[in-house]
């Protein structure tokens, strides 16, 4: 049940109009905080220097794969693989360097004006021409005024020059051209910076990113003070990234190309040494021809070993005929023929031996004795060529053998000569394979350089301008709108922030919705601040709005007690200064107003403060009544001017209030009361502090809670929530006191004449010292103003 009751609590809310009459009463701070806030706005679009971007755009060229064939691939090696290195290149210092000679970027000119200074750039109406620099790594800055069209002073000095005069100053020996007229009168500061500085400066504030996501489409841009200087930067910027990526690359072909034709020179060095080697080698070992000389070699062994052969077959035929002619027996038979032996004396010699052997054989046939001088001629004749045939054989061995000498001699040294050329061929077979080796690298070099002369010769931009940089005349910063709308915002949104954090560091009440947010309680009423001198303010003739507040409350008071016929009214609050008696002397005079007998008691016992508030006095009151010193028909006093407004004093401070409130007299003195009036109201003690409202609270019909505007604490109204959900005190209903406002939508605060809130169809302000409310303006007429304007 309490969970639900805080989270009903918690549902209050504000309605436009509600919002509207919250803030309404700040409107002259918001017209003033939205006029300061507008001044500080063109003040700062005035005085601020304008920001201006430009933007170039170039592309990539992406390197493709696949490209088919050598040819291809040599132009598309230029091409970009990494696309996020270029990038770093374009905004490298480096380049920004080629960028600021190549457009002398070192000198800057800025005109001087009486709050801000701008870079002028190429309108400069003159030029500084630096004649001698003193230190070429520093930097400096001139000033330069014209008191006349063609004089000038340089850093306010009293000297003057004229253009074209050369000055010197510590910095160096310079001069000053005139470009156009209009100098003067005015002022302008040069700087100079060398060119490392300058592209310092420069190269931070080059963007590169994608024009478009997953293109190589490149967006270059550039925010500056002077748009024609950032052009010319962003321009100057994509024909230097050309020609630095064509030197890059016409750099690394041409290191490339004298490496290679160095080689070249070398190789064909080391070619013409080895062939001068390998020539003197094959001329000092006779290896012209070496494998002919192998098989020429070859066959003289052959043939010598063949001849040896043959030479000893001739021997041993030669020793068979010897030893034959040798044997007696054999004196007179026929000598084998000699014509296997190639001797023609021998041969001859034979033959005739055997022509005398068959004319001596014809003789004896003939039988011619033996002893015949004609037969012993032939014997002899015959003994004569045996001997001489012997001699002739011997002779011819003799031959043979030296023959056969020779023929060794001839195939021993063609087998030394074969087993000495394997080692020679094979030192001839290396100097060629070195010479084939470098003959082979020689031409590999001879089509790299033709390779990479082709991509010299086909050397260009890996890159492409598409859209040059153009200057603007548009500033990005600052924005004019959006500095508008926003001292607009700010100027309404910065009093709304210090209005809701003064509420919300403020713990004390000042709304009615601040009380029914917090607690289900109902309010009965507000009661508007009085300005008279006395607590009685409410009368026959007086219709001020404090007064018609009271009968306001007065009537809501008949839905609470419903049919009661002498209600009994306690009156109480959380502090005291909450304005309870002021709440009971008025409450007391509209019931006696409205025809009722009303007793007002005076039951704030220690601090009572209703008769003196309303400028009375009594001896006797409710305490001598509880002491048993006095009798109730003797307590009441007439209110003067009031025909049916009686009150009851406190009487004498007692020591011990909380216990004589719990006598018994107390429960008599009420039953006298009801008997005697019709209108009851008890003005006691504040519940928060003491418990004196507790006691009486059994004798009441309802309690009305006091909250005073500014006063009460918030914390103190979850007091008020708690007592009403316990029923600790009879139908509590809150009043809400010393209100600034008449009552309209329950928000109120000083207005342009003094106290204003909105109520009914317009906006009303009550001027100090006034009850009577003037009205500012209507609602319709604000309507029908807005309906017009739409």
């Amino acid at each position: 049940m309490e969970g639900n009751h805080s989270g009903n609590k918690d549902l209050g809310t504000l309605s436009i109009k509600d919002l509207f009459f919250k803030y309404i009463r700040f409107l002259p701070v918001f017209l003033v905080s939205v006029a300061l806030c507008l001044l500080g706005a063109y003040l700062y679009l005035r005085y601020t220097t304008p920001i201006y971007r430009v933007t170039g755009t170039l592309t990539f060229k992406q390197q493709e794969q696949g490209s088919g064939g050598k040819f291809n691939d040599i132009f598309n090696a230029k091409n970009v693989s990494d696309v996020q290195s270029e990038i770093e290149i374009l905004k490298s210092q480096a380049l920004m360097e080629r960028v600021v000679d190549s457009v002398n970027l070192q000198t800057s000119y800025f005109a001087v004006g009486k709050i801000k200074t701008l870079n002028i750039y190429t309108s400069c109406p003159f030029r500084l021409k630096i004649i001698k620099l003193t230190d070429s790594f520093g930097s400096f800055k001139m000033n330069f005024t014209f008191p006349t069209e063609n004089e000038f002073r340089v850093n306010k000095e009293s000297g003057k020059f004229k253009f074209g005069d050369v000055f010197g100053n510590s910095y160096g020996l310079f001069s000053l051209t005139k470009v156009n007229n209009g100098v003067k009168g005015k002022e302008f500061n040069v700087e100079w910076k060398s060119t490392p500085e300058q592209a310092a400066n420069y190269a931070p504030i080059v963007r590169v990113a994608p024009k478009i996501a997953g293109t190589s489409i490149y967006n270059i841009q550039i925010d500056y003070t002077n748009s024609l200087l950032a052009a010319d930067i962003i321009n100057n910027l994509m024909l230097r990234y050309k020609d630095a990526s064509i030197d890059d690359k016409n750099a690394t072909i041409k290191q490339r190309l004298d490496y290679i034709i160095g080689q070249l020179v070398r190789i064909d060095r080391d070619l013409d040494s080895i062939e001068a080697k390998r020539i003197m080698f094959i001329n000092e070992n006779n290896l012209s021809g070496y494998e002919a000389q192998l098989a020429s070699l070859f066959e003289i062994q052959t043939k010598s070993d063949e001849e040896i052969q043959n030479q000893k077959q001739q021997l041993v035929i030669i020793d068979i005929m010897a030893a034959y002619l040798k044997d007696t027996m054999n004196n007179f038979e026929k000598t084998p023929s000699a014509l296997s032996i190639t001797d023609g004396t021998l041969s001859a010699m034979v033959n005739s031996y055997n022509l005398i052997q068959l004319e001596r054989k014809k003789m004896l046939e003939q039988n011619i004795p033996e002893e015949n001088p004609q037969i012993q001629v032939k014997n002899a004749e015959l003994e004569k060529l045996r001997k001489n045939v012997l001699e002739a054989l011997k002779n011819v061995k003799v031959a043979y053998n030296s023959s056969i000498d020779d023929f060794y001699k001839r195939g021993t040294t063609a087998i030394f000569k074969q087993k000495e050329m394997p080692a020679k061929i094979q030192r001839l077979l290396e100097m060629e394979r070195e010479r084939d080796s470098k003959l082979a690298l020689y031409k590999f070099l001879q089509e790299q350089r033709e390779e990479t002369a082709m991509q010299q010769a086909a050397t260009v931009s890996n890159s492409k301008v598409l859209t040059v940089a153009y200057p603007t005349n548009t500033p990005i910063k600052p924005n004019k709108r959006a500095i508008q709308l926003l001292a607009i915002i700010l100027g309404l949104g910065l009093p709304a922030m210090y209005i809701f954090f003064l509420e919300i560091i403020n713990d004390k009440v000042n709304t009615r919705y601040d009380i029914e947010k917090l607690t289900d309680a109902s309010v009965l009423g507000e009661v508007g601040h009085s300005h008279s001198g006395s607590s009685m303010i409410v009368s026959k003739t007086n219709r001020s709005m404090v007064s018609e507040q009271f009968r306001i409350i007065r009537s809501n008071l008949q839905y609470v007690l419903h049919k009661i016929e002498k209600p009994v009214i306690m009156i109480t609050s959380s502090f005291s200064a909450e304005g309870k008696s002021f709440i009971t002397t008025n409450l007391g005079g509209v019931m006696a107003l409205a025809g009722k007998k009303t007793v007002m008691l005076e039951f704030d016992i220690r601090k009572p403060k209703l008769f003196s508030g309303m400028k009375l006095s009594s001896k006797q009151g409710i305490t001598n009544f509880l002491v048993g010193k006095a009798q109730m028909a003797d307590l009441p006093i007439k209110i003067p001017g009031y025909e049916n407004l009686y009150g009851i004093s406190c009487g004498p401070v007692p020591p011990n209030p909380a216990e004589l409130l719990l006598d018994s007299k107390v429960e008599e003195m009420f039953k006298w009361l009801k008997e005697n009036f019709d209108v009851i109201l008890i003005d006691t003690a504040p519940v928060g502090m003491v418990s004196d409202a507790m006691t009486l609270g059994k004798f009441a019909d309802t309690t009305l809670y006091v909250v005073r505007q500014g006063y009460t604490y918030k914390k103190q109204i979850s007091l008020i929530d708690e007592l009403y959900h316990d029923n600790r005190l009879p139908k509590i209903s809150i009043i809400m006191n010393d209100v600034k406002l008449k009552p309209g939508y329950g928000y109120y605060g000083y207005g342009r004449y003094g106290y204003g809130y909105g109520y009914g169809g317009g906006y009303y302000e009550v001027e100090e010292g006034q009850d009577t409310p003037k009205r500012i303006f209507s609602f319709m007429r604000l309507k029908n103003f807005i309906t017009r304007r739409k």
